[in-house]
């Protein structure tokens, strides 16, 4: 049976992509992988919208998190955390491992958070330095207005950094038209790769404040990583065999082109949304991400049984998070997808739903799905 990866992360990943990987691996510091390494900055580029440099860090989108405090803070800094959700909160727990100063914006899980409180919190709090969200949470399959929070941080002479790991290639973040300070991303999602990369671009405004920075790091030092970009390479040995399979997918990704991207997403996440309208269940977020759909799991219905029916189809979705656990199926929509492919997943729902007992009609979910991506 074929196995699909509806997870926020791995994604599927093309053939082509993965053949490429399997080829003999290249020396780091050959002038053949300079040369794949410069496209790939190039590419990185457009997919960031910026001219900015795009680093590459041999790590999961975490690593780039952590990358962000350590250098555009110091201790003796303040930070304002957008937390509404798991991967929210995790911007306050790496302050608090580099000992930084937060300052929280709790938001229900399932919604989004309003520009106007984080304003109202920077005029609270002059002394914050950097606000630190996140643009796709996929714990709550929240979006959050990115270029809203860009002008807000603005206005009070903050820095913005996105945590756009699930969102890159999903949804529009054009860096430098919306003033976005840090962009950051991970390449088990929109990049259709396996994990192990991330990648972070830093305004000037950024490096700048990365000047004043008195905090620690040493393989997390972004300085050394744009001086070594210089040069064609990495400060320290890159994951190579991924970073080949990066030229190619990236080179499929501009080959389709952002605005299809876009629509591609949009239209999955809608088909799966009318579908789960269609079978009478309950989306959970009140501000949904295309990057996943996140469903309720209905009454009387253990949710970690229905993850594993689901399996028996080869579908893999994934379950929810902390507060989440057993309440909710999140089916995403990144990677190497097409129509089918998310005709497939609501399929697999629909009779792991019904082989758990939860009786819904057969198809009603597949023939509203259809309606959606009929269209076009």
């Amino acid at each position: 049976m074929k196995e699909r990866l509806f997870t926020p992360g791995p994604t599927m990943v093309p053939e082509e992509v993965l053949l490429e990987m399997a080829k003999p691996v290249v020396h780091h510091r050959s002038e053949e992988f300079g040369r794949l390494f410069a496209q790939v900055q190039e590419d990185l580029k457009y997919l960031f919208q910026t001219e900015n440099p795009v680093l590459i860090l041999t790590s999961s989108g975490t690593g780039a998190m952590e990358a962000a405090v350590a250098n555009l803070l110091s201790r003796r800094d303040t930070a304002l955390v957008v937390r509404g959700g798991k991967f929210g909160e995790r911007w306050g727990e790496i302050c608090e491992a580099y000992g930084v100063r937060y300052v929280a914006v709790d938001v229900e899980w399932g919604y989004a958070v309003d520009p106007e409180d984080v304003r109202k919190a920077l005029r609270d709090h002059p002394e914050v330095r950097a606000v630190l969200a996140t643009q796709s949470e996929t714990s709550t399959g929240v979006l959050h207005d990115v270029k809203a929070l860009a002008e807000v941080a603005r206005e009070a002479d903050a820095l913005l950094v996105v945590d756009a790991i699930s969102s890159l290639g999903a949804h529009p973040l054009p860096m430098d038209e919306w003033g976005v300070d840090v962009v950051l991303t991970g390449s088990q999602k929109g990049l259709m790769l396996p994990p192990g990369l991330a990648f972070i671009s830093l305004s000037e405004r950024a490096w700048k404040a990365a000047e004043r920075s008195d905090l620690p790091k040493y393989y997390w030092d972004l300085a050394k990583a744009r001086s070594s970009l210089s040069k064609g390479q990495t400060p320290y040995t890159p994951a190579v065999s991924l970073v080949v399979g990066l030229a190619r997918s990236l080179k499929i990704l501009r080959e389709v082109g952002l605005e299809s991207l876009w629509r591609r997403h949009a239209r999955h996440a809608e088909a799966t949304r009318r579908a789960v309208g269609a079978l009478g269940l309950e989306l959970f977020s009140h501000s949904p991400s295309n990057v996943l759909t996140i469903v309720k799991v209905p009454d009387g219905v253990d949710g970690k049984a229905l993850l594993k029916a689901a399996q028996a189809y080869g579908a893999t979705f994934a379950g929810g998070q902390e507060k989440l656990s057993g309440k909710v199926v999140r089916i995403t929509h990144l990677g190497y997808m097409d129509d089918f492919d998310t005709l497939s997943a609501v399929a697999a729902l629909e009779r792991a739903l019904r082989d758990v007992g939860y009786d819904v009609p057969l198809g009603k979910g597949v023939a509203a799905a259809q309606e959606v991506l009929s269209e076009g």
